[in-house]
């Protein structure tokens, strides 16, 4: 008799708590209004500066100096574009920066993978644990302050060209990316890899059909900062590479702020053929990392 009563006391009181508690979850003008405002206010200064871009780029010259930005092109014109296709002969200059961009990441991806492997396995050893906080060091050392070596070394053994620039992109991104590597792997069980041992594979079968392709969320987020790095880079290119004809589109895109400082079309049409791929490649790799992410979670 007492055992049925608490029984059904107890599977009597938990609905009542649980629908208590969905009726305060579900309490109108709960809406966080500050922090609403706060990433409206920042997704405006995002969308405004390239609302002008797209504005500005389809304007004609006349358009484009009447001082009103924000005004829509009426009419639409692709003359910024033709020109802005010529000056900087845009066909070529991509396909440079595209080449940079590839090597950058496939390189800053595959070494970084590569290192964190080592260290995360060896981390009792001396050597492994030293040579990561050696590289975390080099995390607080930027180009500006070794750029007159990088100069030197580079027409010193013939790399003063993209191949170089695409060289040196990888060595500054393996700082950060063999940190974001270490951390996940760190998170993967070990017995994975022990039972893969067990079925006879070697270390490099183990890294390439096992390890890696878990890595797969970390290896989208390293290749975004990669790219998004060697695309926008113009300090480099332009110290590094001594042919003026082998020079990267953020490089090129430099006349436009001197000799052809009125035309504010054609500038701007340059700036979105240029941005538009880095943001494309954004857009869709960062849904991938977030399914990623999810994936690897649930395993």
């Amino acid at each position: 008799m007492t055992t049925t009563s608490f029984d059904a006391a107890s599977l009597g009181a938990r609905p009542i708590t649980g629908s208590g508690r969905r009726r305060r979850a579900r309490r109108p003008g709960s809406a966080n209004w500050p922090l609403t405002i706060v990433l409206a206010v920042c997704a405006l200064t995002v969308i405004v500066p390239i609302y002008v871009t797209v504005s500005m780029a389809f304007k004609t010259t006349r358009q484009a100096v009447n001082g009103n930005a924000f005004e829509l092109p009426a009419p639409f014109s692709l003359s910024g574009f033709e020109q802005a296709w010529r000056l900087t002969d845009f066909p070529r200059s991509f396909a440079l920066s595209v080449f940079v961009a590839v090597v950058a990441v496939s390189g800053t991806v595959v070494l970084s993978a590569w290192a964190a492997y080592a260290i995360s396995h060896n981390w009792q050893r001396r050597f492994f644990r030293w040579s990561f906080f050696y590289l975390l060091a080099a995390m607080f050392l930027p180009f500006p302050v070794v750029a007159l070596p990088q100069v030197k070394l580079t027409g010193m053994v013939h790399l003063d060209n993209p191949i170089g620039v695409a060289i040196l992109h990888v060595m500054f991104q393996l700082s950060f990316s063999v940190m974001l590597f270490t951390a996940f792997l760190r998170s993967i069980p070990g017995e994975l890899e022990e039972s893969a041992r067990m079925d006879g594979a070697t270390t490099w079968q183990v890294f390439w059909k096992l390890i890696f392709p878990l890595l797969a969320p970390m290896s989208a987020t390293v290749g975004i900062f990669a790219f998004l790095a060697s695309w926008n880079d113009y300090m480099m290119p332009s110290l590094i590479t001594s042919n003026p004809q082998l020079q990267t589109l953020p490089v090129l895109q430099q006349i436009f702020q001197t000799q052809f400082s009125n035309n504010y079309n054609v500038s701007f049409a340059s700036y979105l053929m240029a941005m538009a791929p880095s943001i494309v490649v954004y857009l869709f790799t960062q849904r991938w990392v977030m399914a990623g992410v999810t994936q690897g979670a649930i395993k």
